[in-house]
């Protein structure tokens, strides 16, 4: 069945267009299985923009959506208000929100739709984020509860978020997890390793950390323990953000006497050899809706020292060691045991990768498509 009857999916697509970091990779990731395993159905991708990053994304069996006419002098009231009669024609069976809201007055196409929620960090952290803008996306999520026909969780904790702070039913609300580029999937020469710190002149051991450079990120706390705990390896983090932040991390280290070295421009591809250097991947972060950084170190049999209490446990299972992201002495003692217990590292190393097992692309791609079609026959719930 999965394979035989065509659908056309419209998208909310402008953070797979635009967006370079987490929200984007989930998008592009989810389209590319879509592709790869079902490229029989249309594929409608909604976008204010197109900065031509990701060419690929205008290929078949993918279609192109964007504001014309008036609406081009304001894209970004388009994707809410626009998007709807844009699709008027298009005889969708169903609208797939990517990032946690839907466009007013979808439902007047008579499609399903389904929306994902990433995380509910700005329920949990309302101090990260402005008073207006957490006001706005509160309005917009509650909003797409309540339409949509079903909702997606990356996480059995964004489900349970959910369930919580918006009060939506347990039945309309299903976890398909996500997976990681494909990259992480394949095997890597040693000449590979080698040209990428090269590239990056990349120390020959060092402590790795990837993610966004934001307060959430815990960052700070990370170097601070490192040198409590007398790490006595480089810290290599790899991510962008703003560069107050980035000054941030280098007084920082610069205080506290750890090597630090940022890398704010690197490309996909390099990635998994970046992950296969590193001594240990620690990452600290207050929370996240999933965490994508832990499956690829998983997938790199890279050691995993990261926070207890948020969705990680989901993905690594008994394979990394946890700490409470608040606790630098925690932090600090985890990666050293880390870097001195061998044997214990690499049984947690080959746990979590056959923990990694169940994000693979086909499995992903066959349980969305699964939820897709049990939406649109109306046999959710």
């Amino acid at each position: 069945m999965l394979n035989s009857e065509q659908i056309v999916i419209a998208y909310d697509a402008k953070r797979a267009f635009l967006n370079q970091r987490g929200l984007g990779n989930y998008s592009r990731t989810l389209l590319a299985q879509l592709k790869r395993y079902y490229g029989h159905n249309r594929y409608i991708l909604c976008t204010p923009e197109d900065r031509h990053l990701y060419p690929w994304l205008c290929e078949a069996p993918f279609e192109q959506v964007m504001p014309q006419g008036v609406w081009s002098i304001a894209p970004s009231v388009w994707r809410r208000y626009g998007i709807t009669p844009a699709l008027k024609h298009q005889h969708i069976d169903l609208y797939h929100g990517l990032s946690q809201e839907l466009p007013k007055g979808i439902e007047r196409l008579g499609c399903k739709t389904i929306v994902t929620m990433h995380d509910a960090i700005f329920m949990r952290y309302p101090e990260l984020y402005s008073a207006t803008y957490r006001a706005s996306f509160i309005r917009r999520n509650r909003s797409a509860c309540e339409r949509a026909d079903l909702i997606i969780a990356i996480s059995e904790q964004t489900k349970k978020d959910f369930i919580s702070f918006f009060g939506v039913p347990e039945h309309r609300i299903r976890v398909v997890y996500q997976g990681c580029n494909e990259l992480f999937w394949q095997d890597l020469a040693p000449q590979q390793i080698s040209a990428v710190s090269k590239r990056y002149q990349l120390p020959s051991t060092y402590v790795l950390s990837v993610g966004a450079l934001e307060e959430r990120k815990n960052h700070v706390r990370l170097i601070e323990a490192m040198a409590a705990a007398h790490i006595d390896l480089p810290l290599v983090i790899v991510g962008r953000g703003n560069e107050r932040q980035a000054q941030l991390l280098r007084k920082t280290a610069t205080r506290y006497g750890v090597s630090l070295q940022l890398i704010e421009n690197a490309r996909t591809e390099d990635l998994p050899a970046i992950y296969r250097r590193a001594s240990v991947f620690v990452y600290p972060s207050l929370f996240e809706g999933f965490g994508i950084p832990i499956l690829e170190a998983a997938r790199c049999q890279t050691p995993i020292v990261t926070s207890a209490g948020t969705c990680f446990e989901e993905i690594a299972g008994e394979g990394a060691l946890y700490v409470p992201p608040t606790d630098g002495q925690a932090i600090g003692q985890a990666i050293r045991e880390t870097l001195e217990h061998h044997e214990e590292t690499k049984t947690r190393v080959q746990t979590a990768l056959a923990e990694t097992e169940k994000f693979r692309a086909q499995t992903i791609a066959k349980n969305l498509m699964q939820t897709y079609y049990e939406t649109i026959h109306g046999h959710i719930g």
